[in-house]
Parts: C-alpha cells; sequence; structure tokens
C-alpha cells in the first residue's frame, strides 16, 4: 500500500475544545510539530479559532479518497470537521498553508436539519464517487437515528441522504465501508439527548446506548442486518483491516469493554465473535462499584499487523499482535493515567489482571490528568500518538481535573518486531497551557491520511 512508504509525520491537526469547560472560547483546530528536528517541536504552532461557540468538534476527515491517488486533480486539500453538538459542518483549507489551515465554508445546521432531517454528526468519509459522506448520531430533536449526509466534494453543498428505504438503524456513531465486498458497517453510541448531559448509570438497561453493527449494501444503500453485540455494549470506533480484499475488521465496544472482530460468512451475511474482553475492576469511591476499562478508540497498523486500544477509565494503552485474527495475543501495554491511579480517590477491590494500582502518570514534571482515549499511529507503526480527553460532558464528569489543567498529547515508542509500548519521556504536548486557558485535544490527523482514514478500494 502506497502510504506505508509515506514521509515521517512532521505536523498533526488536533481539533480541541472550549465547550463544558467554563470558558466562552470557540473551539478550534490546532497545528502541532511533532518533528524532533523542528525548534518549535511538541508545541502548537498555529490556531484555527471555529466562528461560533459550543460546537463541540470531534472527528475529522478528508475531502479526497486514498483511492484517488492516481487521479492528479484529486488532493488532500480540505479538512471536513463536523461538530457533534452544533451539527454545523467546517471545511478547511488545509492547502493553501499546510501549517496555518484556514478556514473555507461553513455547512449550516438548519441545512443538516432540513435537507437530512438528521443531527449530531460524527465520521467524515470520503468516497470514491468524489462525495463525502458523514455519520449522524441522531435526528434534529436529539433522538436517536443512524443516518448519513452526503456532501458534494467540490462545493461541499449537501447533496442529501445516503442512504435508501424505509428501514434505518436506531442509532449511529462511526462507520467503514468496503467495496469489493459491497458492504458498509455503522455503530450505535447512543441516543445524543441521553448522554449529551453525562454519563447517567440509569440510562444502562433501558435501551439508550447502542448494542448493534448495522450492515447496509454499499450499492442499494439500503440496511440490510443487524448484529447484535451485547445490551448496551455502546460498539464505537469500527475498523477493517486495511487490505482492501479482507473481509473482517473489529470493533471497540466501551461500556462492555469488548473487541468484537467481524467478518464474512460462507452465506454471504456477515457475524461477530468476541475476541477480547478487558475485565471490569470491583471498586470503592466511584460511580459504580465496577469499573469497566472503557474502550474507547481502536485502530489497527497499516500493515494489519497490530491492534491498539485505550482503555480511558482503567488508564492503559494496548497493542495486540493479530496475525491470527481470531486469537489476538498481548504483546504490549503502558498506563497514562487513568482511575485507578494509587492515592487517588479510588480503591480497587479486586482485579484479575494486575497485583496493585498503577502509579500516578508524570511526564516532564506534570501529572496526566485522564486517560489515554484517541490514538494514532506512525505510517511506518513506529510511533503511537495519544489524547486524553473523550468528550467535554463526560470529561467534565469522569475527571474533572482535565477541564482545570487541559489535556495532553503523548508518544508512546512501538517495537514493531516483537511488540511493546514504552512512553516517549521527551514527548508533551499540554494543552493546559494554550493561551485562550486549558482546553480538551481530541482526534489526531496527518497532512495526507493515516490508519484511520485511509480506505483503499
Amino acid at each position: 500500500v502506497s502510504v506505508l512508504k509515506g514521509p515521517r509525520e512532521e505536523i498533526v491537526y488536533v481539533p480541541c475544545i472550549y465547550r463544558n469547560t467554563g470558558r466562552k472560547k470557540p473551539d478550534f483546530l490546532a497545528t502541532v510539530d511533532v518533528n524532533p528536528k523542528s525548534s518549535h517541536y511538541c508545541q502548537v504552532i498555529h490556531r484555527l479559532p471555529m466562528p461560533n461557540l459550543g460546537d463541540e468538534l470531534h472527528h475529522s476527515g478528508w475531502n479526497a479518497c486514498s483511492s484517488c491517488f492516481g487521479d492528479a486533480t484529486k488532493k488532500r486539500n480540505r479538512l471536513i470537521l463536523p461538530s457533534l453538538i452544533s451539527s454545523r459542518i467546517y471545511v478547511v483549507d488545509v492547502g493553501t498553508d499546510l501549517r496555518a489551515p484556514r478556514l473555507f465554508k461553513v455547512v449550516n445546521s438548519e441545512d443538516v436539519f432540513w435537507k437530512c432531517n438528521l443531527g449530531y454528526p460524527h465520521t467524515s468519509h470520503c468516497l470514491g464517487s468524489g462525495e463525502i459522506m458523514i455519520s449522524t448520531l441522531g435526528d434534529p430533536a436529539g433522538s436517536g437515528k443512524g443516518g448519513f449526509i452526503l456532501l458534494d466534494g467540490e462545493t461541499f453543498e449537501i447533496k442529501g441522504n445516503w442512504e435508501k428505504g424505509d428501514k434505518i438503524p436506531p442509532m449511529g456513531y462511526d462507520f467503514w465501508y468496503q467495496p469489493r465486498h459491497n458492504v458498509l458497517i455503522s455503530t450505535e453510541w447512543g441516543i445524543p439527548k441521553c448522554l449529551g448531559y453525562g454519563f447517567d448509570p440509569n440510562d444502562l438497561k433501558k435501551g439508550r446506548y447502542g448494542r448493534r453493527l448495522n450492515v447496509w449494501d454499499w450499492t442499494t444503500h439500503t440496511y440490510v442486518q443487524a448484529i447484535d453485540v451485547g445490551e448496551d455494549a455502546a460498539p464505537l470506533e469500527i475498523r477493517f483491516l486495511h487490505n482492501p480484499d479482507a473481509a473482517e475488521g473489529y470493533v471497540g465496544c466501551t461500556i462492555s469493554s469488548a473487541i468484537h472482530r467481524f467478518y464474512k460468512t460462507e452465506q454471504g451475511d456477515w457475524a461477530a465473535e468476541k475476541v477480547i474482553q478487558v475485565p471490569s475492576k470491583k471498586v470503592e469511591g466511584w460511580l459504580l462499584p465496577d469499573m469497566p476499562g472503557f474502550i474507547t478508540d481502536i485502530l489497527i497498523s497499516l500493515d494489519d499487523r497490530f491492534l491498539y486500544f485505550s482503555n480511558w477509565l482503567h488508564g492503559d494503552i494496548r497493542q495486540y499482535d493479530i496475525s491470527n485474527t481470531r486469537k489476538p495475543k498481548l504483546v504490549g501495554q503502558v498506563f497514562v493515567g487513568g482511575s485507578i491511579t494509587k492515592g487517588g480517590p479510588v480503591t480497587v477491590c479486586r482485579d484479575e489482571e494486575l497485583q496493585s494500582q498503577p502509579d500516578p502518570f508524570f511526564i516532564k514534571g506534570k501529572r496526566v490528568p485522564g486517560g489515554p482515549q484517541m490514538i494514532q499511529l506512525s505510517l511506518d507503526g513506529k510511533r503511537l500518538y495519544v489524547t486524553t480527553s473523550l468528550y467535554s460532558a463526560w470529561d467534565r464528569q469522569f475527571y474533572p481535573d482535565l477541564i482545570k489543567d487541559g489535556s495532553v498529547m503523548l508518544q508512546l515508542d512501538v517495537d514493531t518486531e516483537q511488540g511493546g509500548l514504552t512512553v516517549n519521556e521527551s514527548f508533551l504536548v499540554d494543552f493546559g497551557k494554550e493561551p485562550g486557558g486549558p482546553c480538551l485535544a481530541h482526534e489526531i490527523r496527518y497532512p495526507g491520511g493515516d490508519c484511520t482514514s485511509d480506505i483503499w478500494v
């Protein structure tokens, strides 16, 4: 795959959030210098503030596909930034000046509501057709609805909905498609008006959190199958293997803290099997008596050899060898924060995995609040970047210090031979030191594409 041979990342784009921090500032897109030879290493070198307050920038995507690599007229010069809460969609020009992005277009939330009857946009992927497709969590009123917005790839006007037919999943979140197998699979987080203000344990067992992988026919745009991965599983990030012939991949279930492998059956439909379970810990001094790992982000290395994921509550990042996709093998693990560190409010009474509670995590003299969350891997698989914010309303609830001190970006060194993760002690981007006050840094994107933006067709 051509991207494997790509150059080392020198800058990354990170959406930074002020919503729910008490600071009346717009969210912004940060450009961060990650080139160790640069005098601005680990510094935010540019900030592009949005023109509105309260957007909750979350995930981003590109205007053109890696599947357009052979097409000289297609360039990755626009970054698509949907706002999870305001439902606005920002189009950012990164082509004119890679290091200083500028705002190109704003798609207003009213257009999203009226033209698609959707809201709460989440994941953006470019399509081989030149269009851009964005999944949603709900309808304009905040009820659950797993639909998709289509944008024109040149004008960025809303063209309407991608989905056709009467059947639509009750919830949405992330998605990945694989044209060679005529399939798109989407996931379900929960009902926006319930989870939007925080995590309420009373919402569990009431059908307010997702439990299905939703399978779509890629050609007809119709919803054809639901795969149940368990009540209140909340399947979030879904990743096919990068090999476009592969008819399998993994999904991380957050509340149930399990990784399921999904795959195409001999009959031609799709199924899922649990291949990893992170055991909950029996605790005192926390919201519930059992603390799940809370798997929030997962990714697969570009060579399809390793699977990585973060346990936002337990505080560890894990690396699994997936040479045998049905039997992932744990080969790397490192704790960088979390809710069970020594000396904190939580006492672990029973733990199937650890002998003792992990030490608080310090780097460059700073105690890191929060837990590992969004991850991004270098193209050569040797550097894993990590940020610590999940979503402002949940950050405020689970990690109040994150709101006060701001989140961080870290970098782990990866042993790509045997497996293994170690913290790079000389790398810290401290978003607690932002000129506008501490903020919450979320997803990490490289100019030109990365492990989680690229679908080969």
